[in-house]
């Protein structure tokens, strides 16, 4: 049909930078990262090149980004996707060894300060999904499934992890971060090898709370230090308690949660019994005790806070997009360390750089929720820009839908958020997690039918018993047997026989407590004496000892 064999023509208008700068792009993201914005971070950081090369260091910005967002292509195939759409000029074709001399010019400071630069909240206060009240919900977290290449310069660094089937076949390396639970966008991001522990590199994001958040973290962050740095920073709490606290119940609650004192830090506690009930039929029991600085039952009730909770397993998708849908599950390509922290700093930035874009993608949709916006539509709308090398810069008219990428994000938003449960196992065949046998979630995903929280009702501890008479405690007959002589020299086994103690080892390891309340003084191996502040009969230190009762 001569109908169906018409052509048609057209043509495309595309702006870059000119000369050398050309390749310097990310596409449509550029927006994002603006020329202005990789220019500071080379000046800032001293970085920029100080005579007109083939390759300028801005160039070397925008190559580093590339390579994030084509982690399984090799440096000449991506110069080929940043110059694909640039047909025409008469652009220098580098070698593979000058593209690596320039990652080796810029080292990681410029990417490090471009992470700090684009990191932090993306979205508006009155997103759909973000904030909980008046605070944004936020959420630290760690990620130890990062591999590095198997190189000396690398082990020399980041070990290899041992389990129980010996030792893992790359070195690894722990990445935790804050994160924007409603985006998943970064606020912050720390990075070392898995010796040091999350709760340690959560202390060197702390600066980055505020009084506007509320922070959600799990068992692994439950610590006295760890809650008392967060109220430093006038952010509100809800963490998961491990199991081995025990807290003391100060004041009962009308909703059955009990407030607590941990760290001088005066909390509320809520212990919860989770029932979900599976689409076929079957119940899965949990066992939730939250710890929160939200005081008042009234105006946040525990059934609430306990919803709110599980808000915190977004940081697990952002960890997830990174990870695998980005990486892939590969292993850097970075073979040295400084090498492995410009790529880790570049891989971060272009994250963060995806989401804004995918956040700004769903506020322009009324009501819509930032988790609803794919990472994979995005990412592959914004290989395809790059490629193009499209909306370098922004469009002259601004009242249009935030580009090519946000439209992509727009037609193809994901379903409203269903519940669901599984078992959570990893997907290894050697690993040094072992499963759970016992663990009573489904293999195999599925959705949730009804969900019920109960609480506990706390209940206050009896009244200690009252002892009918006082005897004096050992430190008393200890202080009474020293002041006869202040100035003698005692051995151990003297003062035991003295005051009538059958159990020599104990009364070791209190003499050195002693010693270390600065009670008594040792002289020498097992010879002790009295300080001269305690000759006099001290009123003030013996009056909590004649409570004690007497120990053998």
């Amino acid at each position: 049909m001569p109908d169906q064999c018409a052509t048609t023509t057209f043509t495309e208008t595309i702006t870059c930078a000119a000369g050398a700068f050309a390749p310097g792009h990310l596409g449509e993201l550029t927006q994002h990262v603006p020329f202005e914005l990789a220019d500071a971070v080379l000046e800032e950081t001293r970085t920029g090149h100080r005579r007109l090369r083939h390759l300028p260091s801005r160039v070397g910005i925008y190559f580093l980004l590339a390579l994030a967002m084509f982690p399984t292509l090799g440096y000449a195939r991506v110069w080929d996707k940043l110059v694909a759409g640039l047909h025409g000029l008469a652009l220098h074709r580098p070698s593979e060894k000058a593209l690596r001399d320039l990652r080796r010019r810029l080292g990681p400071s410029p990417l490090k300060a471009l992470f700090d630069a684009v990191s932090g909240p993306l979205a508006r206060p009155g997103t759909t999904g973000t904030c909980y009240r008046s605070w944004r919900t936020v959420a630290f977290d760690g990620c130890s499934s990062l591999k590095a290449p198997d190189q000396p310069r690398i082990r020399s660094l980041f070990s290899k992890s041992k389990h129980r089937w010996g030792i893992s076949g790359y070195p690894a390396l722990r990445l935790t971060a804050l994160v924007e639970t409603g985006t998943r966008g970064l606020l912050g991001a720390v990075f070392s090898p898995t010796s040091v522990g999350e709760p340690t590199h959560a202390a060197q994001l702390m600066h980055l709370l505020s009084p506007k958040m509320l922070l959600l973290a799990d068992r692994g962050f439950d610590g006295n230090n760890f809650y008392a740095a967060v109220a430093r920073s006038g952010a509100q709490l809800l963490v998961r308690l491990g199991p081995h606290r025990k807290p003391v119940v100060l004041e009962l609650l009308a909703d059955g949660s009990y407030l607590t004192l941990l760290g001088g830090l005066r909390l509320r506690v809520i212990e919860a019994d989770i029932t979900v009930t599976l689409r076929d039929g079957q119940r899965v029991h949990d066992r939730y005790r939250l710890v929160t600085t939200l005081l008042d039952p009234r105006i946040d009730p525990a059934p609430v806070l306990v919803r709110l909770y599980h808000e915190r397993w977004e940081i697990e998708s952002a960890f997830y997009s990174l990870r695998h849908t980005l990486l892939r599950g590969r292993v850097l390509r970075s073979c040295d360390p400084s090498g492995l922290e410009q790529e880790l700093w570049a891989i971060l930035a272009f994250y963060q750089v995806l989401r804004r874009a995918m956040v700004e993608a769903a506020e322009a949709a009324p009501g819509a929720d930032p988790d609803r916006a794919s990472f994979t539509v995005a990412l592959e709308a914004a290989r395809d820009q790059l490629t193009a090398a499209r909306g370098i810069l922004p469009a002259e008219d601004s009242s249009r839908c935030s580009g090519r990428i946000g439209q992509a994000v727009l037609a193809n938003l994901l379903p409203a958020r269903r519940p669901r449960v599984s078992a959570r196992k990893v997907k290894c065949p050697m690993t040094r997690y072992p499963g759970n046998p016992a663990d009573p979630r489904p293999a195999i995903s599925q959705d949730i039918t009804a969900l019920d929280i109960a609480v506990h009702q706390a209940v206050m501890p009896p009244p200690a018993p009252t002892r009918p008479s006082l005897t004096p405690g050992r430190k008393t007959l200890v202080l009474d047997l020293l002041r006869t002589d202040p100035g003698r020299s005692w051995r151990s086994q003297e003062i035991a026989e003295a005051i009538d103690c059958s159990n020599i080892k104990s009364l070791w390891t209190q003499l050195s407590t002693w010693v270390k309340d600065g009670m008594l003084r040792k002289i020498a191996k097992d010879t002790y004496a009295l300080i001269p502040d305690w000759v006099k009969g001290n009123e003030a230190h013996t009056a909590a000892d004649l409570t004690k009762p007497q120990v053998a």
